[in-house]
Protein backbone atom coordinates (compact mmCIF):
# COMPACT_ATOMS: atom_id res chain seq x y z
CA UNK A 1 0.00 0.00 0.00
CA UNK A 2 2.80 2.47 0.77
CA UNK A 3 4.44 1.97 -2.81
CA UNK A 4 1.41 2.66 -4.21
CA UNK A 5 1.43 5.86 -2.66
CA UNK A 6 4.95 6.83 -3.08
CA UNK A 7 4.32 5.97 -7.06
CA UNK A 8 1.26 8.17 -7.22
CA UNK A 9 3.35 11.00 -5.29
CA UNK A 10 5.92 10.49 -7.97
CA UNK A 11 3.55 10.39 -10.59
CA UNK A 12 2.21 13.37 -9.22
CA UNK A 13 5.23 15.19 -8.86
CA UNK A 14 6.12 14.13 -12.67
CA UNK A 15 3.37 15.62 -14.14
CA UNK A 16 3.54 19.00 -11.97
CA UNK A 17 7.49 19.06 -13.25
CA UNK A 18 6.13 18.55 -16.80
CA UNK A 19 3.62 21.38 -16.59
CA UNK A 20 6.34 23.71 -15.47
CA UNK A 21 8.78 22.59 -17.89
CA UNK A 22 6.06 23.35 -20.69
CA UNK A 23 5.21 26.46 -19.52
CA UNK A 24 8.65 28.09 -19.26
CA UNK A 25 10.02 26.39 -23.26
CA UNK A 26 6.58 27.79 -24.07
CA UNK A 27 7.61 31.17 -22.88
CA UNK A 28 11.38 30.90 -23.75
CA UNK A 29 10.48 30.69 -27.34
CA UNK A 30 7.38 32.81 -27.41
CA UNK A 31 10.29 35.31 -26.32
CA UNK A 32 13.43 34.67 -27.94
CA UNK A 33 14.63 36.28 -30.77
CA UNK A 34 15.40 40.22 -32.30
CA UNK A 35 12.61 42.50 -32.15
CA UNK A 36 12.45 45.59 -33.78
CA UNK A 37 10.59 48.34 -31.80
CA UNK A 38 10.33 52.38 -31.73
CA UNK A 39 12.41 53.72 -28.87
CA UNK A 40 9.51 55.94 -26.73
CA UNK A 41 12.58 58.17 -25.24
CA UNK A 42 14.16 58.58 -29.12
CA UNK A 43 11.20 57.55 -31.20
CA UNK A 44 13.88 56.16 -33.44
CA UNK A 45 14.06 52.52 -34.90
CA UNK A 46 15.84 49.72 -32.05
CA UNK A 47 16.60 46.24 -32.59
CA UNK A 48 16.34 44.52 -28.88
CA UNK A 49 15.95 41.08 -27.73
CA UNK A 50 14.16 40.05 -24.54
CA UNK A 51 15.60 38.05 -21.77
CA UNK A 52 13.78 34.95 -23.16
CA UNK A 53 15.78 32.70 -20.15
CA UNK A 54 14.58 35.12 -17.51
CA UNK A 55 10.72 34.93 -18.89
CA UNK A 56 11.55 31.31 -19.10
CA UNK A 57 12.28 30.89 -14.86
CA UNK A 58 9.87 33.27 -14.46
CA UNK A 59 6.65 31.35 -16.34
CA UNK A 60 7.70 28.55 -14.97
CA UNK A 61 6.62 30.02 -11.60
CA UNK A 62 3.90 32.01 -12.59
CA UNK A 63 4.00 35.12 -15.43
CA UNK A 64 6.54 35.55 -17.38
CA UNK A 65 8.32 38.78 -16.22
CA UNK A 66 10.03 40.45 -19.38
CA UNK A 67 13.53 42.41 -19.44
CA UNK A 68 15.88 43.42 -22.24
CA UNK A 69 18.73 41.47 -22.30
CA UNK A 70 20.36 43.78 -25.57
CA UNK A 71 19.09 46.92 -27.07
CA UNK A 72 21.20 48.65 -30.54
CA UNK A 73 21.66 51.82 -28.28
CA UNK A 74 22.94 50.32 -25.36
CA UNK A 75 25.60 50.16 -23.61
CA UNK A 76 25.03 53.89 -23.99
CA UNK A 77 21.63 53.80 -22.50
CA UNK A 78 21.56 50.96 -20.74
CA UNK A 79 19.93 52.87 -17.60
CA UNK A 80 16.64 53.29 -19.92
CA UNK A 81 13.38 52.53 -18.25
CA UNK A 82 12.88 49.55 -20.72
CA UNK A 83 9.24 51.14 -21.81
CA UNK A 84 10.08 49.73 -25.44
CA UNK A 85 8.63 46.17 -23.92
CA UNK A 86 5.09 47.23 -23.68
CA UNK A 87 5.20 47.21 -27.33
CA UNK A 88 6.35 43.70 -27.52
CA UNK A 89 3.99 42.65 -25.09
CA UNK A 90 1.45 44.25 -27.05
CA UNK A 91 2.48 42.21 -30.56
CA UNK A 92 5.45 40.03 -29.50
CA UNK A 93 4.98 38.67 -33.01
CA UNK A 94 4.75 41.37 -35.08
CA UNK A 95 7.70 42.92 -34.03
CA UNK A 96 9.95 40.23 -34.45
CA UNK A 97 12.77 40.84 -37.57
CA UNK A 98 11.78 37.09 -38.65
CA UNK A 99 7.90 38.32 -38.71
CA UNK A 100 8.57 41.23 -40.25
CA UNK A 101 11.14 40.31 -43.01
CA UNK A 102 8.44 36.85 -44.11
CA UNK A 103 5.61 39.85 -44.23
CA UNK A 104 7.76 41.91 -46.67
CA UNK A 105 8.80 39.00 -48.92
CA UNK A 106 5.36 37.69 -49.44
CA UNK A 107 3.94 38.55 -52.81
CA UNK A 108 6.85 39.61 -54.01
CA UNK A 109 9.13 38.43 -56.91
CA UNK A 110 12.91 38.45 -57.31
CA UNK A 111 13.95 41.44 -58.56
CA UNK A 112 16.48 39.49 -61.22
CA UNK A 113 14.78 36.21 -62.04
CA UNK A 114 11.44 37.49 -61.34
CA UNK A 115 10.54 34.50 -59.65
CA UNK A 116 8.03 34.60 -56.85
CA UNK A 117 9.28 33.97 -53.60
CA UNK A 118 6.70 30.85 -51.86
CA UNK A 119 7.66 29.92 -48.21
CA UNK A 120 10.75 31.65 -47.10
CA UNK A 121 13.75 29.11 -46.08
CA UNK A 122 15.51 31.00 -43.13
CA UNK A 123 18.02 28.25 -42.49
CA UNK A 124 18.97 27.21 -45.60
CA UNK A 125 18.72 29.14 -49.04
CA UNK A 126 17.98 32.66 -47.05
CA UNK A 127 16.49 35.26 -49.45
CA UNK A 128 18.21 38.45 -49.92
CA UNK A 129 18.11 41.88 -51.12
CA UNK A 130 19.56 44.64 -53.70
CA UNK A 131 20.21 47.93 -53.10
CA UNK A 132 19.54 50.75 -54.97
CA UNK A 133 23.05 51.24 -55.75
CA UNK A 134 22.52 47.27 -57.55
CA UNK A 135 24.49 46.06 -54.80
CA UNK A 136 22.85 42.55 -53.33
CA UNK A 137 23.53 42.00 -49.36
CA UNK A 138 22.63 39.29 -47.18
CA UNK A 139 20.35 40.08 -44.09
CA UNK A 140 23.65 39.37 -41.76
CA UNK A 141 24.70 42.61 -43.64
CA UNK A 142 21.96 44.62 -42.64
CA UNK A 143 21.67 45.80 -38.49
CA UNK A 144 18.18 44.92 -37.29
CA UNK A 145 17.52 48.44 -36.46
CA UNK A 146 17.67 49.17 -39.66
CA UNK A 147 15.08 46.87 -41.17
CA UNK A 148 12.03 49.36 -41.76
CA UNK A 149 14.62 51.92 -43.26
CA UNK A 150 15.97 49.09 -45.73
CA UNK A 151 12.58 47.40 -46.49
CA UNK A 152 11.60 51.57 -47.69
CA UNK A 153 14.52 51.48 -50.62
CA UNK A 154 15.62 47.97 -51.43
CA UNK A 155 14.50 45.15 -53.72
CA UNK A 156 14.06 41.22 -53.13
CA UNK A 157 16.23 39.37 -54.28
CA UNK A 158 16.14 35.37 -53.99
CA UNK A 159 19.22 33.30 -52.77
CA UNK A 160 20.03 31.90 -55.82
CA UNK A 161 19.97 35.40 -57.61
CA UNK A 162 22.23 36.76 -54.14
CA UNK A 163 24.51 33.57 -54.75
CA UNK A 164 25.01 34.68 -58.70
CA UNK A 165 25.67 38.68 -58.04
CA UNK A 166 28.13 37.67 -55.27
CA UNK A 167 30.18 35.57 -57.10
CA UNK A 168 30.03 37.67 -60.26
CA UNK A 169 31.12 41.35 -57.71
CA UNK A 170 34.05 39.28 -55.35
CA UNK A 171 35.52 36.77 -57.91
CA UNK A 172 35.35 38.56 -61.70
CA UNK A 173 38.16 36.34 -62.66
CA UNK A 174 35.81 33.19 -62.72
CA UNK A 175 32.95 34.69 -64.32
CA UNK A 176 32.31 33.89 -68.72
CA UNK A 177 30.15 36.30 -69.54
CA UNK A 178 27.93 34.86 -72.95
CA UNK A 179 26.67 37.25 -75.29
CA UNK A 180 22.56 36.99 -74.90
CA UNK A 181 21.39 34.94 -77.71
CA UNK A 182 18.79 36.81 -80.46
CA UNK A 183 15.22 36.63 -80.02
CA UNK A 184 13.61 33.26 -81.83
CA UNK A 185 17.29 31.92 -82.25
CA UNK A 186 17.63 27.92 -81.43
CA UNK A 187 20.39 25.46 -82.07
CA UNK A 188 18.86 24.08 -85.04
CA UNK A 189 18.65 27.40 -86.53
CA UNK A 190 22.29 27.94 -85.85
Amino acid sequence: MITVIWILAALGAAAVLLLVLQAAARAYLAWRGTRVVTCPETGTTAAVEVDARHAAVTAALGDADLRLRDCSRWPGRHDCGQECLQQIEAAPADCLARTMLTRWYEGKSCAFCRKPFTEIQWLEHKPALISPKRRTLGWHEVRADRIPEVLSTHLPVCWNCHVIATLRREHPELVVERPQRAQGWSRREG
